[in-house]
């Protein structure tokens, strides 16, 4: 378990999960699911599992230190990895990798979001375990796609092939990894049997993703190799802030996953929910006879169903006749928008942010 490390992903805005989820406080830290616990503090529980305290790091941008060190003051000023601009996540993996790297040439890296649900955790204790102990026996990049259940056009999509890891016949190599598709293909990705959505929880060694970066993505790779026997010293932060002005954007999935030849997808089912939008969320919420979800001490809903109503505070709010909606108040911002129209809440974020009278409200 020594070698087992994990590098948790929380630096997403969750505009999706706007107005709640803010650029000042992004969804990862907030009760969302109102459990008594944010979605990060609820992710770093299920890690410390399979990781000592001490080997689990966070990624996120540089104003979001101070939450983080508020929702889990267990962790040292190095476990924090500050982001001083948001460059996506193959700089995240290849930064905390390096920086891993120095400490434990032999580490083995789980890197998962802050901001998912998953509800079989001993199921995927097992699986993760089982996934480290295959990623040290050769070199291979592992990721955990889950069986879907549904056509859903808002999950990434991974083709399996027939050929097994050498190691576990339950891991298969990866054929092709596809974007959101529109629904039609969903459905044949459904109908087919081949495909798995795509968690975006990996699980490799060190040496393998920094061997990985170095042949596929060597502009990001040149950049942090740079920083080596920097990383872990007072000087980090100032090699950080450099490394990160001169990085592209680019994801882990894009510059790496979709590139290399040693790629193999675990299908799996641990109760799984990428926590995406209110949909998502509304899935996992007690309901009334109805249908009704909702979060909040004072809410009466009426002549409804399939609604899904949040609100702040202690604020009385009556619903009548809305079926299928999406109700959120925030301290400053009221929506109301069919649940079928849900994708369209990032498009809401980015008129309001065009807007510089409205930008507060973000």
């Amino acid at each position: 378990m020594k070698n087992n490390y994990s590098i948790i992903m929380a630096g997403g805005i969750g505009s999706r999960f706007w107005p709640i989820s803010k650029s000042a406080k992004p969804k990862q830290f907030l009760d969302i699911l109102n459990v008594g616990k944010t979605l990060l503090q609820l992710t770093y529980d299920r890690l410390r599992r399979v990781c000592p305290a001490e080997n689990i790091f966070i990624v996120a941008n540089t104003e979001y230190k101070e939450i983080i060190k508020e929702q889990l003051p267990q962790l040292n000023d190095n476990q924090i990895l500050c982001e001083p601009q948001r460059r996506n996540t193959a700089p995240c993996v290849a930064y905390a990798s390096y920086k891993i790297a120095e400490i434990n040439p032999d580490a083995r890296l789980i890197v998962a979001p802050s901001d998912h649900l998953i509800l079989k955790e001993d199921v995927f204790v097992k699986i993760i375990t089982d996934a480290l102990e295959a990623s040290s026996k050769e070199d291979c990049l592992l990721t955990l796609g889950i069986q879907p259940n549904r056509p859903d056009t808002g999950y990434g999509y991974i083709q399996a092939t027939d050929e097994a890891f050498a190691h576990s016949d339950q891991l298969k190599k990866v054929k092709t990894f596809t974007e959101k598709p529109n629904l039609e293909m969903a459905k044949f990705f459904l109908q087919s049997g081949d495909f798995s959505w795509n968690s975006g929880i990996f699980i490799w060694s060190a040496k393998s993703i920094i061997n990985s970066m170095e042949k596929n993505l060597p502009e990001i790779s040149n950049i942090f190799k740079e920083g080596k026997g920097i990383y872990n010293t007072p000087n980090e932060e100032a090699f950080i802030h450099k490394a990160y002005s001169e990085c592209t954007n680019i994801s882990v999935d894009y510059g790496i996953m979709e590139k290399a030849k040693n790629v193999y997808v675990l299908p799996c089912d641990f109760g799984w929910t990428d926590l995406g939008t209110w949909g998502s969320v509304y899935e996992h919420l007690s309901k009334d006879e109805k249908g009704n979800a909702s979060i909040g001490k004072n809410v009466k809903v009426y002549n409804s169903e399939g609604t899904i109503v949040n609100i702040s505070g202690g604020k009385l709010a009556v619903v009548n006749g809305l079926k299928n909606y999406i109700v959120v108040d925030s301290e400053d911002v009221l929506l109301i928008c069919p649940k079928d129209d849900e994708q369209r809440i990032k498009l809401f974020v980015n008129d309001v942010s065009s807007d510089a009278k409205l930008k507060k409200f973000l």
